[in-house]
């Protein structure tokens, strides 16, 4: 993806490499797996677990891999041409023109620990460019979608109807709130030296690690987040939900990017502050 010259949800619009009868198709399935994706995993949620270890060190659950088993088969049943990007069992035909992102457990070491903070997260990409998500919390009972040119949405389980999401208008670090994954991981990753002075200069930070840091952001009630160590099917699905929501997202090389293992998302008002100072290190400002 090439370096954006804006932000915000009319440039968002511009990205939309489908028609819209096509994207709510796309959205429709993506949310009907969601739904099969969410009765798994409140099913197993605190339970006893079957877990073991990945080559790299990282923990899966038979719930993770019966998820992402049952939405590749749904995608291919609707879409037979369609490549698929997985954690658990890969990429599928790469180089189809269009591809899905599925993270079938985000946060997997919370669902383990019975910590309600996980989610499935669903995005297509069609050229190169991703155009529609779908982000679902089923301990949390709440959703989130997008798909380019229809703005970002939520639901929670006491809402009577969808409610049209929004990044912050917040331009000011002294008032903003930073959200991070793992402070530790950032600091030792040596990708941001700026970040433990920067924890000192906003309004308040906290660690709201995985797909639930993104939400809050593109609820407007965070100015930006920051992880390292992040693949493309973590950070497929908060793309495209962010910039619907107004705001922007890079790398911390400032690209607009969700193959480099580092991500900034912000409100866009601040992205420049957050990445400079994260980067660079630097006064208050």
């Amino acid at each position: 993806m090439s370096e954006p010259a804006a932000f915000g949800a009319e440039w968002s619009a511009g990205l939309r490499r489908a028609e819209e009868a096509e994207l709510e198709r796309w959205l429709a399935l993506a949310h009907a797996a969601c739904d099969e994706a969410d009765e798994l995993a409140r099913a197993a949620f605190r339970r006893d677990l079957q877990v073991t270890t990945k080559p790299d060190r990282t923990f899966v659950t038979e719930t993770d891999t019966a998820i992402e088993r049952a939405i590749r088969g749904r995608i291919l049943a609707a879409h037979a041409d369609h490549g698929l990007v997985g954690e658990e069992y890969g990429t599928e035909a790469g180089d189809a023109a269009t591809r899905w992102y599925i993270d079938p457990i985000d946060g997997t070491h919370n669902f383990i620990r019975g910590v309600p903070l996980f989610g499935t997260l669903l995005a297509v990409e069609r050229d190169g460019e991703l155009q529609a998500a779908v982000m679902s919390a089923p301990a949390l009972h709440e959703r989130w979608w997008a798909r380019r040119g229809g703005g970002a949405w939520a639901r929670s389980a006491d809402d009577t109807a969808p409610r049209r999401i929004h990044v912050s208008g917040v331009a000011s670090l002294v008032d903003a709130q930073l959200l991070y994954g793992s402070g530790h991981d950032i600091e030792v990753s040596g990708r941001a030296p700026g970040f433990h002075d920067l924890l000192g200069d906003v309004w308040r930070e906290r660690g709201f690690g995985d797909f639930w840091g993104y939400a809050l952001l593109a609820e407007g009630a965070a100015e930006a987040m920051v992880e390292v160590d992040l693949w493309p099917w973590d950070a497929a699905a908060p793309t495209v939900l962010i910039e619907e929501a107004g705001g922007r997202v890079t790398d911390l090389e400032g690209r607009r990017a969700i193959d480099s293992r580092t991500f900034l998302a912000s409100n866009g008002l601040l992205h420049d502050v957050f990445l400079e100072r994260l980067t660079k290190g630097g006064a208050s400002r």
